[in-house]
Order: C-alpha cells, then structure tokens, then sequence
C-alpha cells in the first residue's frame, strides 16, 4: 500500500487587517506536490489553496472601496470589508488559466536549468468537497475527470477554495536531481507556517520532503532517502523548538533536576513516552473524538504546572530515585507524544511505503530539539547553582512561576473548549 493523507489544517477562520489582501478567510495552509518521473518529462500533480495563487494580483482600490478584483475573483463588501470570491464565470472562459498561474509562480530547474511547464489541465474545488488527492493514483484521478471541478461552486469566498492542477516538464532526458521553489509572495498572514510536502515518484520508489513556508528557498529532490529524511528530522527540531509548551516543560525538566544523571533520568523517561504515543496516535490508535484532542491539550499543560510545582518543592539531597523519575516523566511523555502526533498525522498517513522513515525521522528531530534545549540551559543552571543558594531559590521560583503562570492560562483556555 502506498497512501499519503493530507487532511488539509485549519489555519484561520477569520482575517482581520487593514489591507484588502488580508480578508481572504483563509482556512487551510497545505501545498501538496505530486511528482511523477518519465523519460522525457516530469508529471506535477499540485493541490494548492487559491488564494496562494490570486492574493498577491489584487489592484488598486477604486471609488467603490473595493480593490480591482484578482484573476477569477470578484469583490464585495461585507460589514465595511472587502471580500473575495471564486469567479465561475471566468474558471469557464479560461479553464486552464489558474494553471498559468500556477506555472508562472513555480520554478523546476535541473542542472541544465530552469523547465518550461505546460498546463494540462485544472480542477477547482471547495475545501471539503474536494476528491482524494493521497496518492499519485488519485491526483491523476482527481485532474482526469470530465467534469469542470468548479461546475458546482456557488458562492464560494477564495479562502475556502482548493486548486488541483496538473502541470507538465518536458525534458530531454530523465531528471535525476531537480530543484522546487515558489517565486511569488502572496502576502498572506500565516504563510510561514505553510506545510509543503513532495511525493517524489521513480519507479516503484516514493520518497516524502517536507518543508514548512513558502519554499522561497528551493526543496533539492534528488530521490536519496537521506535527504528525504532530513527534511522530516529538521521538521521534528522545528516543532519542539516552536512548540513553547514543550519548551517549557522541558524548561522545568531541567531546573528541577539536581544531577546530571537526574537530568537523563528525566529526559530518558520523556522520550520513552512521548515516543510511544508519537506512533500510537499517528497510526489512529487513538480517541477520534472532538473532545480529545483539546482534552491532551489541556493535560499538557497541567502537565507543566506539575513540573513547575515539582522543581521547586524539592528539597536539595531528596530528589526521586531515577527509576521514578522515568516513570513519572515517561507518562508524562505519554501526554506530549500525542501532542507531536497530531501535527504529524495532518500531513502523513499510515500506509506509506516509507512512512516508519519519516516518523523515525520527525522523532528524531523532536529529540535533537530536546537535547538541544537541555544543553543551553544546563550549563546556566550549573552556574546558578554555584551562586549563593538564595540566587538560585529565587531564580527557580521565578522561573517556576512565571511558567505555571503562562501554563494556567493555557490550561483555562483549552478546558474551555473541551467543555465548550
């Protein structure tokens, strides 16, 4: 079996801004890049959000009030904001002109240099009625069918529109290294946290790269499975050291370790569990149920305003044995691992030919985050620590409450929205 799932994330529901641009109502941030090879071309199935393709066309801003419509759009004002939505109209005038766009905005280039693309076809849809687009079977499906994808549209906003386009590179020979990049800024808010992936087809080999934002910078896909890994690990670093609520349980981890091997009891025992749920709640052996995913997020951060409490109440020369200290911080991973496993199973899915590669790889990349964390801090920690005792009393507690603080106010928050 060889599945791929991007369940398309929910980036934001609203927009709010002063310029036109920014009302949108974008609600996915996921490019997804099919690459098929051939003797004589490269095949590219892409999924895109519109308004990655239409957001940076917009024109001045008339008498009206209104900005001159992008490509495929119109405009309207809606409670004194300028919003945007899917032109049926011109998608049938020009089916293949969102294509050109597309083609314009993104640069193949071998070693030769930069390919030429042809538009081969386009299919627009609203975001939920879209078809399966997991495999290179069912992109080839989705761009083959006869129907216009836009045919069923009505009143769509540009922000709930997904594009599916096939593009094809005719080369003179087979490529065996290529560079993918996008070239245009939509000036969307959020599209840092673009999640890109490639499908990169050679034979019966398919090799995943991950890359977060606009790709600005090129992706080098040269079908090694290294390379492909790495991306996945430099993902996994990315997200613990981005994901403050882990930073701060690993934070308190560390100031309330009284040795070094305390320290690698504690650190030990978080990957054991947080490492088990990681694949546990990536394959789907895990509640489905809408309350779960806010409930482990509120029990994360109670999980912080534990370890915060912990670091502080102990009393110097009676810290736990470190067969304790495993356990304790290993449920405590427990917590956290589903935590890492929902960004994960939003662009994987479990039936991957390489998918063990690219887990292995995002897990390893959360520890060398971890480690990373640990390294900095340790070190001031020890120099604290040499300090007359009540500097380092008063600097743990500082720290200590400061992060049950921020921790509580999460832990009110996501309650809220399992209970809501």
């Amino acid at each position: 079996m060889r599945r791929f799932l991007i369940l398309m994330a929910a980036l934001l529901a609203t927009m709010l801004g002063g310029a036109a641009w920014a009302h949108f109502n974008l609600n996915l941030n996921v490019r997804i890049f099919h690459v098929a090879h051939g003797p004589d071309r490269l095949d590219i199935y892409l999924r895109t959000p519109m308004a990655y393709l239409v957001a940076d066309k917009l024109g001045p801003i008339g008498g009206d009030g209104l900005p001159t419509p992008a490509p495929f759009t119109t405009n309207r004002l809606e409670n004194g904001v300028a919003m945007h939505l899917v032109d049926p109209d011109a998608l049938r005038s020009d089916p293949r002109g969102l294509g050109q766009i597309a083609a314009d905005s993104l640069r193949v280039a071998t070693e030769s240099g930069a390919l030429g693309a042809e538009v081969v076809s386009v299919r627009v849809h609203t975001v939920g009625g879209e078809p399966d687009f997991a495999t290179r079977g069912e992109a080839e499906a989705a761009l083959a069918a006869r129907t216009p994808g836009w045919s069923n549209l009505g009143e769509t906003y540009v922000g709930d529109a997904v594009v599916d386009i096939h593009l094809r590179y005719p080369t003179a020979q087979p490529v065996s290294v290529y560079r993918l990049s996008t070239l245009v800024d939509p000036g969307l808010p959020g599209q840092q946290e673009t999640a890109n992936l490639v499908l990169d087809y050679r034979g019966d080999t398919t090799r995943t790269y991950r890359k977060t934002g606009l790709m600005l910078e090129p992706v080098t896909v040269a079908g090694s499975p290294a390379a492909a890994a790495l991306t996945f690990t430099t993902e996994g670093i990315r997200h613990i050291l981005v994901g403050i609520d882990h930073v701060l349980f690993v934070l308190c981890m560390v100031i309330g370790a009284q040795t070094l091997g305390a320290l690698l009891a504690r650190v030990t025992g978080f990957t054991i569990g947080h490492t088990v749920t990681l694949g546990l709640g990536f394959f789907g052996i895990a509640p489905s149920a809408p309350w779960f995913i806010p409930a482990v997020e509120t029990a994360i951060a109670l999980s912080i305003i534990w370890a915060a409490a912990d670091a502080v109440l102990q009393r110097p020369g009676q810290s736990r044995s470190n067969g304790n200290a495993v356990a304790v911080t290993a449920a405590i991973g427990l917590l956290h691992g589903f935590g890492f496993s929902f960004m994960l199973r939003n662009i994987l899915q479990v039936d991957a030919d390489n998918v063990w590669q690219s887990l292995l790889a995002f897990n390893f990349g959360v520890e060398l985050g971890q480690l990373a964390i640990v390294a900095l801090i340790w070190p001031i920690v020890i120099a604290i620590r040499r300090m007359p005792e009540r500097v380092w009393i008063g600097t743990r507690g500082a720290v200590a409450v400061s992060v049950s603080l921020i921790a509580a106010i999460w832990a009110f928050e996501r309650a809220s929205a399992v209970l809501g």
